[in-house]
């Protein structure tokens, strides 16, 4: 049997090496802080063999020549099944290489960037120091393609500082609007409308995804990872672009990138972690991109998983996975937050009371630490200081959606439900594809008795995740409040495909509906199943003594009704200590004349056949 391929060779290291460099000097400083975490996680010995390699075949100072397929293959004619889903279209743009990628431009670009050498260090300078404008007076006569993209990215950046400033000082009034408003989009999506720089082509598909024209956003986002593969940044866009499975299923080809290429896995996989619906296959992934020939020793590949983990709420297995990410980088706060809402679930209340105090030292001030704090105080019933610590992770970022949907459940919590809907709004403002936002909403207008609506926001959060038992009980017990007891049974039906074979809840549940509805047999049917759960499971009788009358009772009254098995399951409950004793007894003694009259007939295997 043939060895995997490796994931890694010379030139994806080399280019993985370069990108910490080309990405520092544009100022993209997650997407630098990235490439370096995964540089670094690189086995030592490998990492060193392979740039060795990579130096004595060829030359890192200059960006890689795009080895993947061109794109007009995939633009001009798309499969059936990805144009269902993503309407990319087609321009004459799409269909030619980017310049940067021939020898003599990338020559004319390396003189230009030498011309603008003093400035472009001082605007990386001003770019530390976050000030923008000075940036933007630094750069604005350079010709570089590098200067360009700094010029712009600062406007961008200053434009942003000042919305956020304008948003921040309506707080708490009736005009300020769900999120800032940068008005100046428009004037800076002219200033690269034409480009074919990658990275400008990055920064024009912010533009476009920021004025909601998500289909020439991703057009522009496949351009710029044509042009420049390790900009994390732009996968992190297009990640946010994308709207459900099927649109990322669809997306995948269009990558000018093999489907095995890291990159491709990474962004697979934190797609799926964001849509809050990662499977056995990321998990996968990950354990194939932490082996020894990639990136062993990641921090970052090991959140991923841990968050898959805690998506497919294996708690045990993610809490485990957390835990050795703070055994090797013990100051990384990353994903604390998901963290603290594993220990939130799992009543761990020692393990969450010494994290919050180890990373409040560490630092308060982000926005994670904030989070669990406040799950800290939420898990010891203390709502009005939870909701301050959550207050202030928004306040520290106003995107970052836990804290929003946490906050909202602490004004559930102290049954504030006007709060606790305001704060869901936010958080459905930030992004619309969490359902747990929708489900918020629906929990608070519950609360207010407002099943309309509630079923509402409970279909929207069950679009967005289809398999979720909780979901279509909630919608269930909106139906059966507004007497639509047909399709509350169709809801918990659903339920059950994803519930434990062991829950009887469900079953319970669909019989009382039935039993409304006079369909005796079925409720008969659903009780019996709950009595058949609980023996297996070796449950108290008091756990299934309703259920085994309601069952004994139905076959005495009908016709060829099974006498023995109501006979088993009455003297099973006469003889045990349920609070039904009485009842069973009253009936066995029904039976006793029942069957005086009419002899017990088993059902036999055949007859059960047929």
């Amino acid at each position: 049997m043939s060895s995997p391929v490796p994931l890694m060779d010379a030139r994806l290291v080399a280019d993985l090496r370069q990108s910490i460099q080309d990405c520092t000097e544009r100022g993209l400083s997650v997407a630098s802080k990235w490439s370096s975490e995964l540089y670094y996680a690189i086995p030592s010995n490998k990492r060193d063999a392979l740039i060795s390699e990579a130096f004595a075949t060829f030359s890192t100072s200059t960006p890689a020549r795009s080895r993947s397929p061109r794109l007009s293959l995939p633009f001009a004619e798309p499969s059936p099944a990805s144009s269902a889903a993503l309407c990319i279209p087609v321009t004459p743009g799409n269909q030619t290489h980017l310049p940067s990628h021939f020898p003599g431009v990338r020559a004319q670009e390396t003189e230009l960037e030498t011309q603008d050498e003093a400035a472009l260090f001082a605007a990386r300078a001003f770019m530390t120091a976050k000030e923008f404008t000075r940036v933007e007076f630094t750069v604005k006569n350079c010709k570089s393609a590098k200067a360009q993209f700094i010029y712009v990215y600062s406007c961008f950046l200053a434009a942003e500082r000042k919305a956020q400033r304008d948003w921040y000082r309506q707080n708490n009034t009736r005009g300020q609007p769900p999120v800032p408003i940068n008005r100046l989009l428009t004037t800076l999506l002219d200033m690269v409308k034409n480009a074919t720089d990658p990275w400008l082509l990055f920064l024009k598909a912010v533009f476009l995804s920021r004025l909601n024209r998500r289909e020439e956003a991703i057009e522009s986002i496949i351009q710029s990872i044509s042009g420049y593969h390790w900009n994390w940044s732009v996968w992190t866009l297009l990640c946010n672009c994308v709207g459900d499975g099927d649109e990322l299923t669809a997306l995948l080809p269009l990558l000018p990138l093999p489907a095995t290429h890291p990159l491709i896995l990474l962004f697979q996989i934190r797609t799926m972690n964001e849509l809050h619906s990662p499977s056995e296959n990321e998990l996968a992934m990950c354990d194939r991109l932490l082996g020894d020939d990639c990136f062993r020793d990641s921090a970052w590949v090991m959140s991923l998983r841990a968050c898959a983990l805690y998506h497919l709420h294996d708690f045990g297995q993610a809490e485990k996975q957390f835990e050795k990410i703070l055994a090797i980088a013990p100051h990384r706060i990353d994903d604390i937050d998901v963290y603290s809402n594993i220990l939130y679930v799992t009543d761990n209340r020692l393990k969450l009371s010494r994290l919050a105090h180890e990373f409040l030292e560490l630092d308060k001030d982000r926005p994670e630490v904030c989070c669990l704090v406040g799950n800290h105080y939420s898990l010891r019933a203390e709502h009005e200081k939870a909701v301050k610590y959550f207050r202030r992770a928004t306040e520290l970022d106003r995107t970052y959606l836990s804290a929003w949907t946490l906050m909202g459940h602490e004004y559930v919590e102290m049954k504030n439900s006007h709060a606790a809907i305001e704060a869901y709004r936010r958080a459905v403002d930030v992004n619309r594809k969490d359902y747990r936002a929708w489900y918020g909403l629906g929990q608070a207008y519950e609360l207010l008795s407002m099943h309309r609506y509630a079923l509402y926001y409970y279909q929207h959060a069950t679009a967005l995740r289809p398999y979720d038992v909780r979901l279509w009980q909630a919608q269930g017990a909106c139906y059966e409040e507004i007497g639509r007891l047909k399709e509350a049974i169709e809801c918990l039906k659903r339920a059950l495909l994803g519930a434990d074979p062991r829950e009887t809840t469900i079953h319970i549940k669909l019989a009382k509906l039935h039993e409304e509805l006079e369909d005796q047999a079925e409720a008969a049917a659903y009780h019996r199943r709950v009595v058949e759960i609980c023996r297996i499971e070796e449950r108290p009788v008091q756990d299934y003594a309703k259920s085994s009358i309601f069952v004994a009772r139905h076959n005495m009254v009908i016709v060829g009704g099974d006498l023995l098995l109501a006979k088993d399951y009455l003297e099973r409950v006469a003889n045990s200590n349920a609070e039904e004793v009485a009842q069973a007894s009253d009936w066995l003694k029904k039976l006793k004349s029942v069957l005086i009259t009419r002899p017990a007939i088993p059902i036999t295997e055949e007859t059960s056949d047929r």
